[in-house]
């Protein structure tokens, strides 16, 4: 058995091992084959148990009156493992690799009414249950519900005491796991239920929970075995293909290209020809016969007011492209095995840590560029501009959680952690990026200069005002990146279009109108998680709907901040470019 790294928090002594420990910690988890020989002991750990339609709130599988260990020893977890409301623990279950058992039992137990109460409201609330063996998630409900009939109506609820596991394997390494009850009678559990040979009383019910062990062998290598647990669902698939919406938006984006590179050029070379046909006027003579985009070219390039929060925006929108671009190369590279619980979370918590520094850098850099002073207020800025929402968020979230005895609540150490990872690694790469980019700034290098006295912007039409442009952008990871290319052309081209129609009606105010209309895309998804919430989706109770909201709104944020940091440097390659291109003194 080959070794692995595992850490429950950091509860290492000794000050110099501590960012070690922190950097381990926070490390995705790569599992390598296990290799078992006959009749060694194969550890089925208990994980959790939550309502089937509410599957982001769980509660430990040990909260259920079921058969448990006189002590409850629970397995070390990865920071990705936690983060996902995993609590695994070892169970009673004697499994033996590739001997088969028939009916073992597991325990005997006599629940006293409340337990059968707390049993039959879970299985009312399709419960379901996840085992974990050799890093393999089991799936199953805890009971089973039958509602029949009007007049009479039937209620039955009845607990399942016998699981068969049936387990493939391949030579010495474990393939697949999986729980059935096919065959198998649940113990009724409704008002004077009991089967035979259960003894019923004083409100109460004794049950005898047992087990059955299969295996079989598979012809799948353990290299490949991800691709058996992809083919099997649990859960109801929500995340589907629609390929003919992906070819229509590819075409959506050779239209764009098209209208951008063809139609617009096209116009622009006119504009060029008119505006270029005097080459030894001046600058200011310019001002007194034309209109467009070309009078205003001693404006355009004035700074914008709240410098230091739009290059903020800008600074930690480049961060989660960063962030967003590395978790789908290191998908496409197969770094994320789906038997590792939480190495996606574990993964994406390293690369927002460590591209702070891009971060700071790209803000503290144009923010040195436009000629801003308070250079260290930007980079606290920077630095907080989603970790203050994200952490109000989540303490919301989290309090909920706690007050449920949720799974999802973070335990001290974890969030110890987090913050210290934070603290040690996020904030102090900011401030290294920040100072890296103030020092090596250089200037903002704007083709037409810029008079000391702002123009006055004639009255604008209804279609050329801010929210109007705001709303003219709502209209396997292979496909993830080809849909987050496409995402990113479409903001970009819309955003050029947009510029050039406001600067042609003699308004210089592009910079913050660049990053609103394509970042307001935040603003539809949040209305749209707000229509799948109520149109779509199973999810009730303050738990799910507050964790639900809480961070669809921070996914929201993180679009805008993506998409606007997308849309404002395509409209600022976009103005250099024609203004350089234009004939000036």
């Amino acid at each position: 058995m080959t070794a692995r790294l595992e850490c429950s928090g950091p509860c290492v002594a000794g000050r110099s091992m501590r960012l070690c420990v922190l950097i381990l910690c926070l490390l995705p988890r790569f599992g390598w084959a296990v290799s078992y020989k006959q009749g060694d002991l194969v550890i089925l750990y208990v994980n959790k148990v939550g309502p089937y339609h509410n599957p982001q709130e769980t509660y430990h599988y040990y909260t259920l009156p079921v058969c448990r260990p006189k002590e409850v020893r629970h397995k070390a977890l990865s920071l990705g493992e936690v983060l996902d409301g995993d609590r695994m623990a070892e169970s009673l279950y004697n499994i033996r690799f590739k001997e088969n058992t028939e009916r073992q039992m597991l325990c005997k137990l006599t629940l006293s009414e409340k337990e059968v109460d707390q049993l039959r409201e879970a299985i009312e609330e399709l419960y379901y249950f996840e085992f974990v063996l050799d890093d393999i998630p089991i799936w199953g409900f805890v009971g089973y519900m039958e509602e029949s009939g009007f007049l009479p109506h039937s209620h039955k609820v009845g607990l399942w005491t016998h699981l068969d596991f049936n387990i493939e394997y391949n030579g010495d390494s474990v393939i697949f796991a999986n729980v059935s009850v096919k065959d198998v009678k649940p113990e009724p559990l409704e008002e004077g239920g009991g089967g035979a040979g259960h003894g019923v009383g004083s409100g109460g019910l004794t049950v005898t929970h047992t087990y059955s062990v299969r295996w079989f062998e598979s012809t799948l290598p353990h290299s490949r075995r991800a691709e058996r647990l992809r083919d099997y669902s649990f859960f109801p698939k929500t995340l589907e293909i629609h390929w003919l919406s992906i070819i229509n938006s590819l075409v959506l984006v050779v239209l764009l290209l098209g209208f951008v590179i063809i139609i617009l050029m096209r116009v622009l070379k006119n504009d060029f020809a008119r505006y270029n046909v005097e080459e030894d006027g001046s600058c200011d003579d310019m001002d007194q016969g034309d209109n467009g985009w070309k009078i205003i070219h001693t404006d355009v390039f004035r700074f914008p007011p709240y410098k230091s929060l739009l290059c903020a925006v800008l600074g930690v929108g480049a961060q989660f492209l960063t962030l967003a671009t590395g978790i789908i190369v290191m998908a496409l590279l197969g770094m994320f095995n789906v038997h590792r619980h939480g190495a996606i979370n574990s993964a994406a918590i390293v690369l927002y840590a460590l591209t702070s520094c891009v971060s700071g850098y790209c803000s503290c850099s144009f923010y040195t560029q436009i000629q801003g002073q308070r250079w260290v207020w930007n980079i606290i800025l920077t630095s907080a501009l989603f970790s203050a929402p994200l952490f109000f968020t989540w303490s919301v979230v989290n309090s909920v959680h706690w007050w449920s005895g949720s799974t999802q609540a973070l335990p001290a150490t974890t969030v110890l952690l987090l913050l210290g990872a934070w603290v040690l690694v996020g904030f102090p790469l900011t401030v290294i990026g920040g100072i890296v980019g103030k020092n090596r700034a250089g200037n903002f290098q704007a083709p037409c200069r810029t008079r000391n006295i702002p123009r006055q912007i004639p009255q604008q039409p209804w279609y050329k005002h801010t929210a109007v442009h705001m709303k003219t952008f709502l209209l396997y990871y292979n496909i993830l990146l080809c849909v987050f290319a496409i995402l990113l052309s479409v903001g970009a081209c819309i955003s050029v279009a947009l510029t050039y129609f406001l600067l042609s009606g003699e308004d210089y105010r592009w910079w913050w109108r660049s990053v609103l209309s394509t970042g307001s895309t935040g603003i539809f998804i949040f209305v749209y998680s707000l229509f799948y919430y109520h149109n779509r989706s199973n999810m009730s109770g303050l738990v799910q709907s507050i964790e639900f909201f809480g961070y669809s709104l921070l996914t929201a944020f993180v679009f805008s901040l993506m998409l606007g940091t997308v849309s404002f440097w395509a409209s600022l390659a976009f103005i250099r470019y024609i203004y350089r291109s234009l004939k000036m003194d």
